[in-house]
């Protein structure tokens, strides 16, 4: 049972946690600025940038493929503020069209190109190849110390540890000016804080993490892992520190318990076959959300203070 978990699940669990932390991290801060749609766009507007990249190539490559998502995660940011500033829209809006039309033009074009060699289509795009992902080498858990079975690890896992430790340590190196431009964006600009760049900064990262987890686990954990671990931990506690800790927590349970209830839930309930594990994943942080927004810290304090009133 232990070599065949190894081998079957574990990659696909740590990659799962590893790409929902990627996204809650920067997600704390989008979701305290008021711009959690930005994940959003972020996740739907790099599909065009991975066709086009495909078809310069020809091949499915992770350095081309990010390299084409990255400048389209980054040309997206330049369109939403255009459409801002010479629409005269709120954000909100001018994501709305551009992460849509983005998206559907990634759609399209991937529609029309032959993509029959390669695992690239529109159901991978959404909910990625995360149970595909399996560690052919891992014999067991005596694997984890044996570098040559080490070496045939799904590439996605490598990726994925390095864009997580990145976001990790700039948010660290650069907490206390994020935290300024977060909550008080005046006072951060009189004490020397440049607020542009800390918001284009996080606009980066989020990019980044989008990026490196759009490949292994599609785009609708993507969306659900930059919105709801945060949400879920803001209404676990009114300390930055502690909710940034609370959203890595809800992530990785999220990712965990989600791959294990897509691939044993079905059977438990007397069925044969497995369901996704994205949209698993993305259900069961939906959920979270929805007990901590019942049950949680901050229901019981607005319901004591309705009491007290």
């Amino acid at each position: 049972m232990g070599a065949e978990f190894v081998m079957l699940s574990l990659a696909p669990i740590v990659i799962g946690s590893l790409a929902a932390i990627a996204c809650a991290l920067p997600g704390n801060f989008l979701l305290l600025r008021r711009q959690a749609l930005i994940g959003d766009a972020i996740s739907h507007v790099v599909l065009p940038g991975i066709v086009l990249a495909f078809l310069v190539t020809g091949q499915v490559a992770t350095l081309p493929m990010m390299a084409g998502a990255g400048v389209a995660a980054l040309a997206a940011v330049a369109m939403i503020e255009a459409v801002r500033r010479l629409g005269r829209i709120e954000p909100g809006a001018a994501m709305g069209v551009t992460f849509t039309t983005m998206f559907a033009l990634g759609v399209l074009v991937l529609e029309r190109t032959d993509t029959s060699k390669v695992h690239l289509d529109v159901e991978h795009a959404l909910m990625g190849n995360l149970e595909s992902l399996i560690w052919l080498d891992g014999m067991g858990w005596h694997s984890l110390l044996d570098p040559a079975a080490l070496a045939g690890l799904p590439p996605e896992l490598g990726r994925l540890a390095i864009a997580t430790a990145v976001i990790a340590t700039l948010i660290w190196l650069f907490w206390r000016p994020l935290k300024l431009a977060t909550f008080d964006e005046g006072f951060a600009a009189e004490v020397g804080v440049p607020v542009r760049a800390v918001g284009l900064g996080l606009v980066v990262l989020s990019a980044l993490a989008a990026v490196a987890a759009f490949d292994a686990v599609g785009s609708i954990i993507v969306i659900a892992m930059f919105i709801c671990p945060p949400g879920t931990a803001r209404l676990m506690t009114d300390r930055l520190e502690m909710q940034v800790a609370w959203s890595v927590f809800f992530a990785v349970l999220s990712a965990v318990l989600g791959y294990v209830l897509a691939g044993y839930g079905p059977i438990w309930l007397g069925g044969t076959d497995a369901v996704s594990a994205a949209g698993m994943i993305a259900t069961v942080s939906g959920m979270l959300l929805a007990a901590a927004a019942l049950f949680g810290p901050a229901r019981r304090r607005s319901g004591a203070g309705a009491g007290a009133a």
